[in-house]
């Protein structure tokens, strides 16, 4: 099969949306599938089977930063791409991004297979732009949702049926990964941009409360952002303890999962899903988080991790402390979080979604009207 992935977001940037096109062309290539993926950059991507096409722009959207390329004069190259490879299937992600995606949707010619990865409170945007996309959406053939709270979203604007399938995580890759040198002690666990949406300053205020009366406690943050300034609001010799890793690669991820004690995930909301959340589970973390759409899609409380109110580092502590006094729980945690994992494997999930292409191929294009 012939299939053509598109992703809206910059491929040289970190992020979930990036990192799911990638695992999924490499899972279907690896099936012996012929893969082109299309998405902005700013420079050459390394993978042969990657068209960089465009140049993004940062823009503030659900309290996030999201590089996308909004000029539509990269339209065209796109088409071009498209109709030189000739694809069975496109399939294209957050199919009304402003960018690659909306381009790559206006320009298909076979059938269209969308996945929507986001979900937010509100979205004025979204909401104003509503019957112009509801016009556009009947050239999706099939229309996938990572989660519940992303079918829900997109569906209040966009009434039809949404399959929901999960995003992946290769499991293995976490669950026997080499542990990363640290110092000694116990270690807290903290990945994701360092923005507003993702609370890194609860979790640093959790930290702060549970340091004081823990001389071995240590936070590893794998990420960057502005509010990485938050731990210079911690007293020095607590400050010390903070070993802020910047922007890690897929690649090192896993290690300092197999290095750490407790996962935390404080985020605030908006949140599609927690890929962070299982990615953790696979490595075998009890996970501490907060109790959100999306979130509570993957972790279910007292059973494979324990969930808190958003925005409250004293919850998020007291959890914590929980865990780290009463290793039956966290063993159980760890256990469960395992298991729980396995389900959300790329080998599961690209085969639902490759059920979805061929779904789409029967049923054929849907010509916009």
């Amino acid at each position: 099969m012939r299939i053509a992935l598109v992703c809206p977001y910059a491929w040289d940037a970190p992020g979930g949306v990036q990192g799911h096109v990638r695992e999924l062309a490499e899972r279907l290539r690896a099936g012996g599938d012929d893969v082109l993926v299309l998405a902005p950059g700013k420079g050459r991507a390394s993978e042969p089977w990657v068209a960089v096409v465009g140049r993004p722009v940062t823009v503030g959207y659900n309290a996030s930063n999201v590089p996308i390329d909004p000029r539509p004069w990269s339209r065209r190259e796109i088409g071009t791409r498209l109709r030189a490879f000739a694809p069975d299937v496109t399939h294209i992600h957050e199919p009304f991004a402003p960018s690659t995606s909306l381009w790559a949707l206006l320009e298909a010619r076979g059938p269209v297979v969308a996945t929507f990865h986001s979900s937010a409170d509100r979205s004025r945007l979204f909401d104003v732009a509503a019957p112009i996309i509801r016009r556009l959406a009947r050239r999706i053939t099939v229309r996938i949702a990572v989660s519940e709270a992303a079918r829900t979203f997109v569906a209040s604007r966009i009434p039809g049926h949404f399959d929901v399938i999960p995003n992946g995580v290769d499991v293995d890759r976490f669950a026997h990964a080499e542990p990363a040198r640290l110092a000694a002690g116990t270690t807290l666990l903290f990945v994701g941009r360092l923005e507003e949406r993702k609370g890194f300053p609860v979790a640093v205020g959790a930290f702060h409360a549970l340091a004081m009366s823990r001389p071995d406690l240590q936070l590893v943050v794998a990420g960057d952002g502005k509010e990485r300034a938050a731990v210079d609001r911690l007293p020095a010799e607590i400050r010390a303890r903070v070993l802020l890793l910047g922007s890690v690669s897929n690649e090192r991820l896993p290690g300092y999962h197999a290095a750490a004690d407790v996962y935390l995930g404080p985020a605030l909301g908006g949140e599609s899903f927690g890929i962070v959340l299982v990615e953790a589970m696979a490595a075998g973390l009890p996970v501490v988080a907060s109790r959100i759409r999306g979130y509570t899609e993957v972790v279910r409380d007292g059973i494979d991790g324990l969930l808190v109110p958003p925005g409250d580092p004293g919850a998020l502590a007291a959890a914590t402390s929980r865990i780290l006094d009463d290793q039956v729980l966290a063993a159980r945690l760890s256990q469960a979080g395992r298991e729980r994992a396995a389900g959300f494997e790329w080998s599961i999930v690209a085969a639902a979604i490759r059920e979805r292409y061929e779904r789409a191929i029967d049923v054929g294009p849907s010509p916009l009207r």
